[in-house]
């Protein structure tokens, strides 16, 4: 078995959830047998939805909070009627507006908050119980209650101080005793055991996994977990998927390397890493002589692209003429600020530009007011989530303003549809995709010193490609370099690494 721990996931997931999304397809396809763990706790939506959203399988998929009990992964199915029909007291009123509902009751703020999966349908999630004003308990929902939570007041708050999981038939499991949200103090109680906090959980979870030589651990993040699973791993094989730069550059010199803080510890434990897997070759030579320089070991160490592609697309219409696309998550570190205005800017010499922005994220509303501050509503679109397999081949070119990709699986997917990609010049996924003048344009971020400088540059680049007569042979560059990252070329690799 092939064990992947990750910590979260969620509807704007990063990339590596779509990495390992990508790797549960291609496991399928070789017939290798794998599980995908996460080990975050989600009390605000039921982990099923958001995993099948990205196409993981239910069996897939281990939770660390339920694996303890007889709960499976599954979608909500837990209905209002059946939430009704556990009410001791058959008086009440009731509203909804959305995907929150209220059940008042008789006496002083005595009510049931309710949270149903969506605005339309009846499926409850969750639900909040106040009595008196004071949140007392909230209890979670797929086909059946899988836990709750106890508050009690304090310092004027809910203060949660136990979660409590329970089998099918509505027994206990275990306990977990906190105060409040950090569970690194936590007290997991079970019949036979107690683990002190959150590492000697996840340090049971795998003791509890009973691995052998036979089996593989794949780690994807290790931030609070890394320890646990390491010294319980046993015999079976250990390896490190790096996505991400690795170290800082700036804070490097011939003496000293700063290694990226997410992978101190797992460069530090290299004696017990069986191998190393990172997206591209350049980072892989990049990591090997970084290794032998400062360590004086040289890694076991693997390119596996995190993505793959199930075939080219080729458009079944014309595409869109000036039409420009992005695709990320809308996180202030992607920069589409930039992209923004440099739109803004060719379009004043292009003038039938049109730009849309594809994903969600925690800078959304800053994007929309910045559109619409550059009155540019009328021709730059933030589009949402949105499945992107059919729709890259509708555009003319890729524009990224990112300044770190340790790979770029939506500049794959683009290249994978024949588009051009402009962009910055970073390690390692832009320069991996494309060929500087051959199927796009890599600009050096060094030799720009401020933010509209970059702008400038991105906003040239962008005229020049659509006044260039260029563009059938760019697109064929791009469906060229694709190829590399075709789903068989990938499967490949992966057996290599694991027969």
């Amino acid at each position: 078995m092939i064990y992947n721990f990750n910590l979260g996931i969620g509807w704007a997931s990063s990339g590596v959830e779509y990495a390992q999304s990508y790797r549960a397809r291609l496991f399928r396809m070789n017939h290798q047998k794998a599980r995908f763990i996460f080990t975050d706790m989600f009390p605000r939506e039921n982990i099923e939805h958001m995993t099948k959203n990205i196409g993981f399988l239910d069996e897939e998929v281990i939770w660390l909070y339920t694996f303890f009990t007889d709960q499976m992964i599954e979608p909500v199915s837990f209905r209002k009627q059946d939430l009704e029909e556990t009410f001791a007291d058959p008086s009440f009123t009731f509203q909804r507006e959305g995907k929150i509902a209220h059940y008042n009751f008789s006496g002083h703020n005595n009510f049931y908050r309710v949270y149903f999966t969506d605005e339309v349908h009846d499926l409850v999630h969750r639900v909040e119980y106040v009595s008196r004003g004071f949140l007392i308990r909230k209890d979670y929902f797929t086909s059946r209650l899988i836990y709750s939570e106890y508050y009690a007041p304090k310092d004027g708050k809910a203060r949660l101080y136990l979660r409590r999981f329970f089998q099918k038939d509505g027994s206990i499991a275990y306990e977990e005793i906190l105060d409040g949200e950090d569970e690194t103090n936590a007290i997991f109680q079970f019949s036979d055991q107690i683990c002190y906090g959150k590492q000697e959980f996840v340090a049971y979870f795998v003791r509890k996994l009973s691995l052998t030589a036979g089996d593989t651990v794949i780690i994807d993040r290790t931030t609070g977990i890394g320890e646990a699973i390491l010294e319980n791993a046993g015999s079976a094989r250990v390896g490190i998927v790096i996505h991400a730069d690795h170290y800082s550059k700036n804070a490097t010199n011939a003496d000293y390397i700063l290694w990226n803080n997410y992978y101190e510890y797992d460069f530090a434990m290299y004696r017990h890493i069986d191998f190393y897997i990172t997206a591209t070759e350049v980072q892989n030579r990049t990591l090997r002589e970084q290794f032998l320089h400062y360590v004086g070991q040289e890694p076991n160490v693997w390119t596996i692209p995190v993505g793959a592609l199930p075939e080219l697309k080729k458009p079944r219409l014309p595409r869109r003429k000036h039409a420009i696309i992005t695709a990320s998550r809308l996180a202030r570190e992607k920069h589409i600020d930039w992209a923004i205005q440099a739109v803004v800017r060719a379009r004043e010499k292009i003038p039938d530009l049109t730009f849309d922005i594809y994903g969600v994220g925690g800078e959304e509303k800053a994007l929309k007011d910045l559109i619409e501050s550059c009155k540019a509503s009328s021709y730059i679109r933030l589009m949402g989530q949105a499945d992107l397999k059919e729709v890259y081949q509708e555009y003319e070119l890729y524009l990224s303003a990112s300044m770190s990709e340790g790979f770029g699986l939506s500049v794959m997917e683009a290249i994978g549809s024949g588009l051009p990609v402009i962009g910055f010049n970073v390690p390692y996924g832009n320069p991996t995709f494309v060929k500087e003048g051959e199927n796009g344009y890599l600009i050096d971020p060094e030799a720009l010193l401020t933010s509209p400088m970059k702008i400038n540059a991105l906003a040239e680049r962008l005229v020049l490609f659509f006044r260039e007569d260029k563009w059938e042979q760019m697109s064929e560059m791009s469906y060229q370099k694709a190829e590399n990252f075709l789903e068989e070329e990938v499967r490949k690799q992966w057996l290599a690494l694991l027969q």
